[in-house]
């Protein structure tokens, strides 16, 4: 499904990718207990939130400095990074991010997103 998704150029991503990885940190800060893994949508397609971050992992861009608090607040270790303002490139992030979501599924299991999708997108009768 990953196909679906812009390319990077040179390690860069456009605005559109980094907008959806935003969109996929949010959506894993809302990811509770028993739920099944977070989706986003791009073009109109769902896309899980670990394929966007295994996407980015060769991204070499910095990540804005709003988006930096979201990914260390899950550390165990207070972030130190190499730049003058420690700085966190989109793929430490999204290999952070990768990590965190695998830990996330392993605990609360899968799910299916195709019957949650389907769950929701069935009309009621009037029995019900």
């Amino acid at each position: 499904m990953t196909n679906l998704l812009p390319a990077l150029h040179e390690g860069h991503a456009p605005i559109t990718l980094q907008n959806l990885f935003r969109d996929a940190l949010e959506a894993y800060d809302d990811w509770g207990e028993g739920m099944p893994e977070p989706v986003v949508s791009y073009e109109g397609k769902l896309i899980a939130i670990s394929e966007v971050f295994d996407w980015m992992k060769p991204c070499t861009d910095i990540m804005p400095a709003n988006l930096i608090g979201i990914v260390t607040d899950r550390l165990n270790k207070p972030w130190s990074g190499d730049g003058p303002l420690d700085e966190m490139t989109f793929s430490t992030a999204a290999r952070v991010m990768s990590v965190m979501t695998r830990r996330q599924l392993h605990r609360f299991g899968r799910g299916s997103i195709e019957v949650f999708a389907k769950r929701f997108s069935q009309p009621l009768s009037a029995g019900a």
